[in-house]
């Protein structure tokens, strides 16, 4: 036998996993009657691994194998046929063979291969022998030889059997462990979408009918036992984001294009929530037969995000707007005076002795101070479409929109230097806060931020550097003045 069909018979001898396994009532059942029906002192069910002849069931034999080179059955295995010797010391074969000169002396033997698949599609190897011996010469006839093929056959069918049995066992214990880990993963996922408040969904597009996991009902705060074929998942959304999921799923149904959507999202309850929404095609042959997604509670999330903006939008001490929020603002100004023409201009504020406040009196009183400017330049109505914020320390800015940016503007600022002083009340003597401010209006020569706020600046340390208290006008020579002209 070639090395490669001694590996697939090796093979189909180790799917039947019976090497070394206890002695069983079928396999003795057969040995019992072979001896019998040929008046032998010996029967044996063997089997050949790589280098021993393992017995399976035998009867007048002690050992439970012996090895492989000096067994007799090996010759009918590698022949793959009925073996059939008369008498043993007539056949050079065995004539010094070890069982045959010493115990049990065997004259006479009788061997029928057994045959297993070791694939579904390949032929059946022998893997072992159903035979008989004995100690005396014998001819049987045809018949108990074919009587013996046909009780080789039924130890085949019990192998057989036993290996389909323990595999069906296998595949059913498999089955159930999968079943279990599926139901492990199916708790676990239930347990992460409680954590994350993560719930997911399918609908079929040809029947219309969706699934939804125990946490989307409990995001809609719907009981799980109502069906969802009487829901309407749009229902829960607000008008405008609503419009933009149907957007959203028609494009998937039609297109397969995916989406994730932060929308706002009303529950059964009535309760204002916030949702983002996650979905994506389920292709079958090249066509969309289902969408999948998730559903996922972001309401904290969302509004400690816009806890975060309004805390980086706006100055923790003045309440007014801070220097990121500004440059938003003035970019969304610009960015629209560019298409309208409307007037637009920055005035930058800075406070004089400010800095005296805090030496002599303590920050807290300098804090009391940014305080009052701010709440001033809140009020400042006679400066039309104003945004006031506090670009840091004492500096202040606002954006100036329409006729108080342009033919109104020096005229603002007047009374704006008036409104601004502040005096505050030391141990020796009052210290009266001023501002000086510095102008700068949108125009070609300014026609972005940092070109805007660099001409505000410029006007600013201009009026800082002949008088303090006053105010000046990129491009424009005069210094302004308070109407009551006093100045610090």
């Amino acid at each position: 036998m070639s090395p490669a069909l001694e590996e697939e018979r090796l093979r189909a001898l180790r799917t039947l996993e019976v090497l070394d396994t206890a002695p069983e009532a079928e396999f003795d059942a057969v040995v019992q009657g072979a001896r019998y029906l040929f008046g032998c002192s010996m029967a044996f069910v063997s089997l050949l691994d790589v280098n021993r002849q393992w017995f399976k069931a035998r009867c007048g034999f002690d050992g439970e194998e012996t090895a492989r080179d000096l067994s007799i059955c090996q010759h009918t295995v590698a022949a793959d046929e009925t073996l059939v010797i008369p008498d043993t010391l007539n056949d050079p074969r065995f004539v010094a063979n070890p069982f045959v000169t010493d115990p049990p002396h065997i004259r006479f033997y009788a061997g029928v291969p057994l045959r297993i698949r070791a694939d579904p599609d390949r032929p059946p190897m022998p893997v072992g022998t159903l035979c008989v011996a004995d100690d005396k010469p014998q001819h049987p006839s045809s018949e108990r030889i074919a009587l013996l093929e046909g009780m080789a056959r039924v130890i085949e069918a019990v192998l057989v059997a036993r290996r389909t049995s323990r595999t069906s066992l296998r595949l059913a214990v498999e089955r159930q462990e999968a079943l279990v880990e599926i139901e492990r993963a199916q708790r676990l996922l239930q347990q992460a979408e409680r954590m994350a408040r993560i719930g997911s969904w399918r609908v079929d597009l040809k029947t219309g009918r969706s699934h939804w996991s125990a946490q989307t009902y409990a995001i809609h705060h719907l009981s799980p036992d109502v069906d969802t074929s009487s829901i309407e998942p749009l229902s829960f959304y607000a008008p405008g984001d609503r419009a933009l999921l149907q957007e959203a799923l028609a494009a998937c149904r039609k297109h397969g294009q995916p989406w994730d959507l932060e929308l706002d999202f009303v529950n059964a309850d009535g309760v204002q929530r916030r949702v983002r929404t996650m979905g994506e095609p389920e292709w079958r042959d090249g066509a969309v037969v289902a969408m999948i997604g998730v559903v996922q509670d972001i309401t904290e999330r969302y509004k400690f995000e816009r806890r975060l903006r309004e805390f980086a939008l706006t100055d923790d001490l003045t309440g007014l707007a801070s220097r990121r929020a500004f440059n938003e603002q003035l970019d969304a100004a610009i960015a629209t005076a560019a298409g309208t023409s409307s007037p637009l201009a920055v005035a930058i504020i800075d406070l004089d002795r400010f800095k005296e406040v805090n030496d002599r009196l303590g920050h807290p009183a300098g804090d009391e101070v940014l305080r009052v400017i701010a709440s001033r330049l809140r009020e400042v109505d006679y400066l039309g479409d104003c945004l006031p914020a506090r670009l840091g320390g004492d500096e202040f800015v606002l954006l100036l929109r329409g006729t108080h940016a342009r033919e109104r503007l020096a005229e603002g600022i007047k009374t704006l230097l008036s409104e601004l002083r502040h005096t505050v009340s030391a141990d020796d003597r009052a210290i009266t806060v001023s501002a000086t401010i510095g102008a700068c209006v949108l125009d070609s020569g300014h026609p972005d931020r940092s070109t805007l706020l660099q001409g505000a600046d410029d006007a600013l340390y201009r009026a800082k550097r002949l008088r303090r208290g006053t105010g000046a006008i990129a491009g424009q020579p005069a210094i302004l003045t308070a109407p009551d002209s006093q100045t610090i």
